[in-house]
């Protein structure tokens, strides 16, 4: 028994390890690239909730919050336009990215957040 356990343990060690190894299918850009991918014709989504969005965000930017797009609420996003999915910190953009990548949007993922960000904001 003990070693048809630690068979188990060792198979399942082994699948968990190259699960988080993998990459994502979707391109990830820094937060110095943000102005480059405007430029070429991007919008800049921003994932955080409303008031976060209102503080301050990129000129231009749109909101779409991570939770209502949890929802499957995506409402408002065109397939034919290009995204640069972004949030505070980088962790709900990434997750954004996830169900963006699963309904066909065209994007980019931004590996940091609003909290890097030294360009200029509105509110």
């Amino acid at each position: 028994m003990t070693k048809r356990l630690l068979l188990t343990l060792a198979i399942f060690s082994a699948l968990l390890l190259a699960a988080c190894g993998q990459e994502a299918d979707y391109e990830t850009i820094q937060i110095d690239q943000v102005a480059e991918k405007q430029d070429a014709g991007y919008t800049v989504l921003d994932v955080r909730e409303p008031s976060e969005f209102d503080q301050g965000h990129i000129p231009g930017a749109q909101n779409k919050p991570l939770t209502g797009m949890q929802n499957g609420d995506f409402d408002g996003l065109q397939k034919d336009t290009k995204y640069v999915v972004i949030c505070q910190s980088g962790n709900r953009s990434q997750q954004a990215s996830e169900l963006m990548l699963e309904e066909g949007y065209e994007f980019v993922n931004v590996a940091q957040g609003m909290s890097s960000w030294e360009g200029d904001v509105e509110k």
